[in-house]
């Protein structure tokens, strides 16, 4: 019996599915590479988005189409040849996207269902601002910074340490008792809007084509050969959270929720990604949202969205992942 699911005002069939799956996958895949190893996307945030919603839509239509290489199930790209591989300790995943606010009530809602609370339960959620930059992984060992790379696959990525090495916003010793102790601090790299505009004249008045947004120019600059050139980009890194943590001192301790390790990187040196908002209340995490998208064009770097998280780190282990991201959170994007 042939599978009919009723799609855009008519019914697809599962040959039909399989069709569009298979050129969805091929666009989308075009474009990662471009966006990940080219840091030249050929679409904008919005169509893409628009590719990914449609191919999840036909995936839950009929899942038995699901394979393991699907853009639903793995994240970003390979490492480029150019870059040795850095195997990360805990996979890099990237975030499941919500496009309305009903998306964010289906999404609290659910991490109560999977936790095993009513939906009258308090559960605090941080929400963020989404940096428009790309992320990155610092090793610490013994406190010192040794090792840094990019995300790649989400399993390994580009070793990237010299070029991570000239951020200034990234502390190259940690202040305490770190003795055997390994801690990868996880963030964003990215370009302020100031240092981007400038950089814009600037390779106009030599004659070089301009880079078209900040993230671009950021992504570009932290893949440099050459870190003198990643230097000159006058990049920046917010951290947000860690991967691997093997404890050594006995007063190494990043603390039991989000808001604590947040804290706890502030007093190691780093610069987190304000203004951010604690909150049980779905209302008051989608007012913060609301507030974000009118303070956006004052803030001095580009955002394209708002990451809620929940707070209890404990609850963050508990929720676990899916193949692509984890449950325990959810970026909700900002309008095209």
């Amino acid at each position: 019996m042939v599978r009919k699911q009723k799609s855009k005002g008519r019914f697809l069939d599962e040959g039909a599915a399989k069709e569009e799956l298979t050129e969805l996958t091929k666009k989308i895949r075009e474009n990662d590479e471009l966006y990940y190893l080219k840091d030249s996307p050929s679409l904008s945030d919005a169509e893409y988005d628009a590719l990914r919603k449609r191919l999840i839509f036909i995936e839950n239509k009929f899942p038995h189409l699901i394979v393991a290489d699907s853009p639903s199930q793995t994240v970003g790209v390979a490492p480029a040849e150019a870059f040795s591989k850095v195997r990360h300790g805990q996979p890099m995943l990237s975030l499941s996207n919500a496009f309305s606010k009903e998306d964010v009530v289906g999404f609290v809602s659910k991490v109560k269902r999977f936790i095993g609370v009513d939906e009258c339960s308090e559960v605090q959620f941080l929400a963020e601002p989404k940096i428009d930059g790309l992320s990155a992984a610092l090793r610490y060992e013994n406190g010192v910074f040794v090792q840094g790379a990019t995300r790649g696959d989400g399993l390994v990525g580009e070793d990237v340490t010299a070029n991570l090495a000239t951020i200034s916003d990234i502390p190259k010793s940690l202040e305490g008792n770190f003795d055997s102790a390994v801690l990868e601090v996880r963030g964003e790299v990215y370009m302020a809007r100031e240092d981007f505009l400038q950089l814009n004249v600037d390779r106009e008045r030599n004659g070089d084509e301009q880079f078209s947004n900040p993230r671009n120019a950021a992504a570009g600059g932290l893949r440099q050969l050459d870190p003198k050139i990643t230097a000159q980009r006058k990049l920046k890194f917010f951290a947000y959270g860690y991967g691997e943590l093997r404890k050594g001192g006995a007063d190494f301790s990043l603390g039991t929720t989000l808001l604590e390790v947040r804290e706890r990187f502030v007093e190691l040196g780093f610069i987190l990604n304000e203004p951010c908002r604690m909150s049980a209340s779905i209302e008051e995490l989608l007012e913060y949202y609301d507030k974000i998208v009118v303070e956006r064009p004052s803030l001095p770097m580009d955002l394209d969205g708002v990451v809620y998280k929940v707070n209890d780190l404990a609850l963050q282990a508990r929720l676990g992942a899916v193949p692509r991201s984890p449950r325990r959170a959810k970026a909700q994007k900002f309008p095209a």
